[in-house]
């Protein structure tokens, strides 16, 4: 969310973000933000004038009865029960245009970077660099799905029997290589000084509101029935509604957290959920990592926390790529975004596998999170970045270890956590 400062002092800037957006039809929302604040701070200031007059003319009616006036100090009473009559209707007012003006607020997309690329939607994505070689094998990668069933590892149809279409039971090797992969994302990040975390699996409505928009909070999140509770879509909402109407030191920061949890979403939208792949499902697994930070430091954290993923995905010989997200492809709340994808050997391209985004202060706006420094309060910048979801990580690791044979190599990084194992054999 931005400050209504800024867009009071900068409303082209703002309307121009909206149009690199290609979100023509949020223009409007500029106009009805400037509206509403303008006759917020009207009744503000009316409030004040008349708390001023209440208050000199209390004063004044102890001063007429004291010399007998008694019939202006009765018209004077009359204009103090006037006045907190008006005062209590602008209370009311302001009340109504302050909620109008974040509803609004909240639905102007925050200032993307300078460096994000122009474009209308995904198809315009810009790839960045690529690390490791993207091999093809000169022998058939099956489906992901056949090569956990020669493991006897997954079970799709008993979780449609159990939850619907979006859900799968894992078994043996394959689930004990999910396990490993998240055991090694955690101690990966905790090397690299991260602050290990396993946060709450459900959070109130205001923290929903708070770390993301009204689109992805309807296409995304599950509410349950009859509280103020929703399912996390990923540890993210958790972590940053951690610090929700909180005032830091600035020399708490930075907050380097890294973050354990289930992850269900609806997936709403034009994808849909695989009927008989796990690559978009309602439930999954994963280990995230969070920053706050200083706004001049973010760039930097930026980066530092793209490097961690492809670092460990390159740990376990899966070749990836970094794409950045266009203008149009930007959630309305980020700055800025960069997708990971790795290597599939069977489909001959990229998928996605994380993504690391910088949100700017928009989360800490939205939250109530401040810090406090030599030059005053500020709004911390809130960064976070995927560093394994598996099953989704488990057909790049399959499909990019499976040997000719049929077994699956297992990088020398993930053995401690596979009880040594080498690889994974087929049991005929």
């Amino acid at each position: 969310m931005l400050d209504i400062k800024f867009v009071r002092q900068n409303p082209d800037k703002v309307r121009e973000n909206i149009r690199k957006k290609f979100q023509d039809h949020k223009l409007a929302l500029v106009d009805s933000a400037l509206d509403l604040d303008e006759r917020h701070r009207a009744a503000l200031r009316r409030a004040e004038e008349l708390k001023s007059e209440r208050n000199r003319v209390s004063k004044e009616i102890g001063a007429l009865m004291a010399a007998g006036r008694r019939e202006e100090a009765e018209d004077a009473k009359k204009r103090v029960v006037s006045a907190a009559d008006e005062l209590a209707s602008l209370e009311a007012q302001t009340g109504e245009l302050s909620a109008k003006l974040r509803e609004c607020m909240m639905q102007i997309p925050n200032i993307i970077d300078e460096s994000v690329p122009l474009g209308r939607d995904d198809s315009e994505n810009v790839e960045l660099k690529r690390f490791g070689e993207p091999l093809t094998p000169d022998f058939e990668i099956p489906y992901h799905v056949e090569i956990m069933e020669r493991f006897s590892g997954i079970d799709l149809d008993s979780a449609r029997a159990t939850s619907g279409s979006g859900f799968y039971y894992l078994r043996g090797d394959i689930a004990r290589l999910h396990s490993a992969v998240l055991s090694y994302a955690r101690d990966f990040m905790i090397d690299r000084g991260f602050t290990y975390y396993i946060p709450p699996f459900m959070i109130r409505g205001s923290v929903v509101t708070g770390v993301m928009s009204f689109a992805e909070m309807e296409n995304m999140m599950y509410k349950i029935e009859g509280e103020d509770l929703y399912l996390i879509g990923t540890s993210e909402h958790s972590m940053i509604g951690k610090f929700i109407d909180t005032l830091l030191d600035e020399r708490d920061l930075p907050q380097a957290l890294t973050s354990y949890s289930p992850c269900f979403r609806k997936e709403v939208g034009a994808h849909g959920i695989e009927e008989r792949g796990v690559y978009r499902i309602h439930q999954f697994e994963k280990q995230e990592m969070v920053v706050l930070c200083r706004p001049e430091e973010s760039p930097a954290w930026f980066e530092k926390m793209l490097a961690n993923t492809i670092d460990f995905f390159r740990t376990l010989d899966i070749p990836v790529r970094a794409l950045e997200c266009c203008s149009g492809d930007l959630a309305d709340l980020k700055v800025k975004s960069v997708d990971v994808e790795a290597w599939s050997p069977r489909q001959k391209k990229y998928f996605e596998v994380g993504s690391c985004s910088n949100l700017g202060d928009a989360q800490a706006r939205r939250l109530g999170i401040r810090v406090r420094g030599a030059g005053g309060n500020t709004h911390p910048h809130t960064l976070n970045n995927t560093v394994t979801a598996p099953p989704r990580m488990l057909i790049a690791f399959l499909e990019n270890n499976l040997r000719p044979d049929g077994s699956v190599a297992i990088p020398s990084a993930l053995r401690p956590y596979m009880g040594g194992k080498e690889q994974l054999i087929i049991d005929n």
